[in-house]
């Protein structure tokens, strides 16, 4: 459960129900273009990449969907969707089914990481499959197994629904190097807020940190006013260590570019360089002060990450600030109203990096390329396919045209504002990671520097050691 909590930081909490539909399989990586119309007859998984068409009418497959062009037809999918989610997903198709006579079959699983490259490599591959882990996809989209989605969108219609770093971090090197964008955006969890108690806060005359240095002097005031002002906590059973790995990658989206953050994810600046260095002592400066945090140093590795968030509406508050993702209000004491609690930003700390946004997110990606198929994938472009899920809250549209109407209440309403006008956006880096890392040596590493049991050289060689394993 923890290191679901890591991956799907938005439907970890998610509030479950089974559903499961069956469904049908078409044949992985072969491409069917029998009634592709005036579609590029070339956009097929073998040569996915390079085949952009900036000029490929767009809307065409959609409107076509809308017309009944493709009544009766079935798209299969395939992704880590289960319980209320499942619901959710299949509520927020349900009208475009209605409308369309497509019939789009999901079938969800708890073990879509281990199963996915079985069907692919199979012969078995879904028409769409759901990667809440886009180094998972790099994979498929080397191989060429993958559909270009810019073969029948085209870059300016993308570009019309994205911000750039979306597209930015949809684009994967193909089988010869080449740029394949290997699929749509879905959904996304913004993580990097500071969460406080806002009738307390006010109350109490503080002001809302927007820099780092604004931030240690909010810290440091809670300090002389007899509070700690952090309430923080890693324990995740054997994913602990995970919330401090969120730290250190809004840290590095903050004090270093984003080319050098890609570049960390991708193994390529190594954790022992000054500059990721750099990350850990920053949030030392807040973590290993004993004024600073609730408990101390010490405390925050016994302390469960979900308990953390709860001294902040003790009454009167045990501590004021907590750094987390959208999720954590599920964590939340019951009886709270959005009037109780806000967020901010995670400051900015170098100005020329502004202040970015970490996310983590559903990428869909392409199979088998059939119209309806494109039709349904350029469906899930628009943010009338989240439109339900938005407004039974937990989830923020990383497309644009969301009606702000729809949001389940003002703190999502702020996210989605947040993603909008984010100078970066970039995905949860210890996601990016071969798991030997991210989920194995980083948490490992962070946690026993954070516990004093290893120094910060010794932690991040053992967490670099995690690229050779």
């Amino acid at each position: 459960m923890q290191t679901i909590m890591k991956r799907r930081g938005f439907s970890l909490l998610a509030f479950f129900m089974a559903v499961v539909l069956v469904l049908t399989a078409c044949g992985g990586g072969k491409s069917d273009n029998r009634n592709a119309g005036n579609a590029d007859s070339g956009a097929n998984a073998g040569n996915s990449g390079g085949n952009s068409d900036a000029g490929a009418p767009t809307g065409s497959y959609l409107q076509q969907a809308y017309d009944g062009a493709f009544k009766g037809k079935v798209v299969t999918m395939y992704g880590p969707f289960v319980d209320a989610d499942e619901m959710k997903f299949n509520e927020s198709i349900k009208e475009f089914e209605e409308k369309t006579g497509i019939d789009i079959q999901y079938e969800g699983s708890k073990e879509f990481e281990a199963t996915i490259s079985v069907r692919v490599n199979g012969g078995n591959a879904p028409d769409i499959a759901d990667f809440p882990q886009p180094g998972l996809l790099k994979n498929f989209v080397k191989e060429g197994k993958v559909i270009d989605v810019r073969t029948f969108l085209g870059e300016d219609y993308l570009k019309q629904q994205y911000a750039q770093s979306w597209l930015d971090m949809a684009t994967m090197p193909g089988p010869n190097g080449e740029d394949v964008m290997a699929g749509i955006w879905a959904r996304s969890s913004v993580k990097s807020l500071v969460w406080y108690n806002k009738k307390e806060f006010e109350a109490a005359g503080y002001k809302i940190p927007t820099t780092w240095d604004e931030l240690l002097a909010l810290t440091e005031q809670i300090a002389a006013d007899g509070d700690p002002a952090w309430a923080i906590g890693i324990e995740s059973g054997a994913a602990t260590g995970w919330p401090a790995t969120d730290w250190i990658e809004d840290i590095m989206l903050r004090t270093t570019s984003p080319e050098n953050y890609d570049k960390w994810v991708n193994g390529e600046l190594p954790f022992t360089d000054p500059i990721v260095r750099n990350a850990f002592e920053k949030m030392a400066e807040i973590w290993f002060n004993e004024d600073y945090v609730y408990g101390g140093r010490k405390s925050i590795v016994q302390t469960p990450f979900g308990d953390a968030v709860k001294l902040l509406f003790d009454n009167p508050p045990k501590a004021w600030l907590h750094r987390q993702a959208g999720f954590i209000t599920s964590f939340f004491p019951e009886g709270l109203t959005e009037e109780d609690f806000d967020w901010f930003p995670f400051p900015s700390i170098d100005p020329q990096y502004g202040t970015p946004a970490l996310i983590s997110g559903d990428i869909y990606a392409m199979f088998n390329d059939r119209p309806e198929v494109r039709a349904v994938m350029e469906f899930f472009t628009t943010a009338e396919s989240l439109k339900t899920w938005i407004q039974s809250g937990g989830v923020t549209p990383p497309m644009n045209g969301a009606d702000p109407s729809w949001y389940a209440n003002e703190a999502e309403r702020k996210m989605a504002d947040f993603l909008q006008s984010a100078s970066t956006i970039r995905f949860d880096g210890s996601d990016l990671m071969p798991g030997s890392v991210g989920a194995g040596t980083f948490w490992k590493g962070v946690t026993d520097y954070v516990s004093g049991t290893a120094t910060l050289d010794q932690a991040l060689e053992t967490i670099q050691s995690g690229w050779n394993q």
